[in-house]
Protein backbone atom coordinates (compact mmCIF):
# COMPACT_ATOMS: atom_id res chain seq x y z
CA UNK A 1 0.00 0.00 0.00
CA UNK A 2 1.57 3.49 -1.01
CA UNK A 3 0.94 6.81 0.50
CA UNK A 4 0.45 10.16 -1.11
CA UNK A 5 -0.20 13.55 0.49
CA UNK A 6 -2.03 15.98 -0.93
CA UNK A 7 -2.46 19.83 -0.89
CA UNK A 8 -5.25 21.31 -1.66
CA UNK A 9 -6.20 25.21 -2.32
CA UNK A 10 -9.78 25.43 -1.40
CA UNK A 11 -12.41 28.25 -1.45
CA UNK A 12 -12.53 29.75 2.35
CA UNK A 13 -16.46 29.41 2.38
CA UNK A 14 -18.55 26.93 5.08
CA UNK A 15 -19.35 23.58 4.44
CA UNK A 16 -16.15 22.97 2.39
CA UNK A 17 -14.43 20.48 4.68
CA UNK A 18 -17.57 18.44 4.94
CA UNK A 19 -17.80 18.24 1.05
CA UNK A 20 -14.06 17.31 0.85
CA UNK A 21 -14.27 14.70 3.67
CA UNK A 22 -18.10 13.72 2.36
CA UNK A 23 -16.06 12.81 -1.17
CA UNK A 24 -13.70 10.36 0.85
CA UNK A 25 -16.71 8.70 2.77
CA UNK A 26 -18.69 8.54 -0.02
CA UNK A 27 -15.79 6.14 -1.74
CA UNK A 28 -15.06 4.45 1.05
CA UNK A 29 -11.45 5.74 1.03
CA UNK A 30 -10.05 6.39 4.36
CA UNK A 31 -7.91 9.94 5.18
CA UNK A 32 -4.70 9.27 7.26
CA UNK A 33 -4.45 12.54 8.46
CA UNK A 34 -6.09 15.84 7.61
CA UNK A 35 -5.25 19.40 8.44
CA UNK A 36 -6.82 22.64 7.19
CA UNK A 37 -5.82 26.25 8.00
CA UNK A 38 -6.47 29.67 5.87
CA UNK A 39 -3.38 30.88 3.50
CA UNK A 40 -1.65 34.32 2.97
CA UNK A 41 -5.41 35.09 1.43
CA UNK A 42 -7.87 34.93 3.64
CA UNK A 43 -10.42 33.76 0.77
CA UNK A 44 -8.36 30.49 0.25
CA UNK A 45 -7.57 27.45 2.79
CA UNK A 46 -5.23 25.03 2.33
CA UNK A 47 -5.80 21.27 3.14
CA UNK A 48 -3.30 19.30 3.72
CA UNK A 49 -4.41 15.23 3.19
CA UNK A 50 -2.54 12.21 3.52
CA UNK A 51 -3.88 8.97 2.33
CA UNK A 52 -2.97 5.38 0.94
CA UNK A 53 -3.89 2.98 -1.45
CA UNK A 54 -3.02 1.01 -4.52
CA UNK A 55 -1.76 3.15 -7.24
CA UNK A 56 -5.84 2.70 -8.91
CA UNK A 57 -7.06 3.98 -5.49
CA UNK A 58 -4.80 6.87 -5.51
CA UNK A 59 -5.28 8.05 -8.93
CA UNK A 60 -9.17 8.49 -8.56
CA UNK A 61 -8.62 9.87 -5.64
CA UNK A 62 -6.93 13.34 -6.81
CA UNK A 63 -9.65 12.34 -10.41
CA UNK A 64 -12.65 13.06 -7.73
CA UNK A 65 -11.27 15.20 -5.88
CA UNK A 66 -10.60 17.66 -8.87
CA UNK A 67 -14.45 17.27 -9.64
CA UNK A 68 -15.33 19.71 -6.55
CA UNK A 69 -15.79 23.00 -7.32
CA UNK A 70 -14.25 24.28 -4.04
CA UNK A 71 -11.04 23.15 -5.10
CA UNK A 72 -8.63 25.51 -6.52
CA UNK A 73 -5.68 23.37 -6.95
CA UNK A 74 -4.74 20.19 -6.13
CA UNK A 75 -0.52 19.22 -5.73
CA UNK A 76 0.87 16.21 -4.62
CA UNK A 77 3.82 16.78 -1.90
CA UNK A 78 6.49 13.97 -3.12
CA UNK A 79 9.25 12.86 -0.72
CA UNK A 80 12.12 15.79 -1.66
CA UNK A 81 10.51 17.69 -3.58
CA UNK A 82 8.73 18.85 -0.61
CA UNK A 83 8.41 19.77 3.35
CA UNK A 84 6.14 17.84 5.33
CA UNK A 85 6.07 18.56 8.72
CA UNK A 86 3.33 17.45 11.97
CA UNK A 87 3.39 18.66 15.62
CA UNK A 88 2.82 15.97 19.01
CA UNK A 89 1.97 17.61 22.31
CA UNK A 90 2.22 14.73 24.95
CA UNK A 91 2.02 14.70 28.74
CA UNK A 92 3.89 12.13 30.24
CA UNK A 93 3.89 10.76 33.73
CA UNK A 94 7.31 11.56 35.76
CA UNK A 95 8.45 11.16 38.75
CA UNK A 96 11.73 13.48 39.95
CA UNK A 97 13.46 10.44 39.01
CA UNK A 98 12.30 10.06 35.76
CA UNK A 99 11.92 13.80 34.54
CA UNK A 100 15.79 14.51 33.84
CA UNK A 101 15.14 11.25 31.59
CA UNK A 102 12.58 12.17 29.98
CA UNK A 103 13.69 16.35 29.24
CA UNK A 104 17.34 14.55 28.13
CA UNK A 105 15.36 12.52 25.07
CA UNK A 106 13.59 15.79 24.53
CA UNK A 107 16.44 17.25 24.35
CA UNK A 108 18.13 14.47 21.77
CA UNK A 109 15.02 14.85 19.48
CA UNK A 110 15.41 18.95 19.62
CA UNK A 111 11.79 18.91 21.14
CA UNK A 112 11.03 21.25 23.93
CA UNK A 113 9.44 20.82 27.64
CA UNK A 114 6.32 23.58 27.40
CA UNK A 115 4.89 22.55 30.76
CA UNK A 116 5.96 20.93 33.99
CA UNK A 117 3.93 19.79 36.90
CA UNK A 118 4.74 17.61 40.31
CA UNK A 119 3.77 14.56 38.42
CA UNK A 120 4.09 14.84 34.67
CA UNK A 121 6.02 16.95 31.66
CA UNK A 122 4.58 17.84 28.73
CA UNK A 123 6.98 17.88 25.55
CA UNK A 124 6.50 19.15 22.19
CA UNK A 125 7.81 18.18 19.12
CA UNK A 126 7.58 19.01 15.33
CA UNK A 127 8.61 16.99 12.83
CA UNK A 128 8.50 14.53 9.95
CA UNK A 129 6.25 11.63 10.67
CA UNK A 130 9.55 9.38 11.40
CA UNK A 131 10.90 11.92 13.75
CA UNK A 132 7.13 11.75 15.25
CA UNK A 133 6.67 7.99 15.54
CA UNK A 134 10.59 7.57 16.89
CA UNK A 135 10.12 9.63 20.10
CA UNK A 136 6.73 8.01 20.88
CA UNK A 137 8.68 4.80 20.55
CA UNK A 138 11.22 5.93 22.83
CA UNK A 139 8.73 6.79 25.53
CA UNK A 140 7.60 3.22 25.60
CA UNK A 141 8.87 2.63 29.10
CA UNK A 142 7.23 5.78 30.53
CA UNK A 143 3.48 6.05 30.79
CA UNK A 144 1.59 8.89 28.52
CA UNK A 145 -1.33 10.38 29.94
CA UNK A 146 -2.17 12.52 27.13
CA UNK A 147 -1.20 12.95 23.17
CA UNK A 148 -2.64 14.62 20.33
CA UNK A 149 -1.10 15.31 16.42
CA UNK A 150 -1.83 18.13 14.84
CA UNK A 151 -1.67 15.81 11.72
CA UNK A 152 0.26 16.30 8.54
CA UNK A 153 0.82 19.88 7.01
CA UNK A 154 3.77 20.55 3.57
CA UNK A 155 4.60 22.73 1.21
CA UNK A 156 6.78 22.38 -1.92
CA UNK A 157 10.39 23.42 -1.79
CA UNK A 158 11.57 26.43 -3.90
CA UNK A 159 10.31 26.94 -7.02
CA UNK A 160 8.45 24.14 -7.99
CA UNK A 161 5.39 24.36 -10.02
CA UNK A 162 2.13 23.39 -8.34
CA UNK A 163 0.08 20.85 -10.24
CA UNK A 164 -3.75 21.94 -11.62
Amino acid sequence: MKKMVLSLLVDNTSGVLSRVSGMFSRRGYNIDSLSVGVTENDKISRMTVAVSGDDRILSQIKKQLVKLEDVISITELKDGESVCRELLLVKVKASLDQRQQIISLTDVFRAKVVDVSTDSVMIEITGNVNKIEAFIALLDGFEIEEMVRTGLTGLVRGNAAYDD
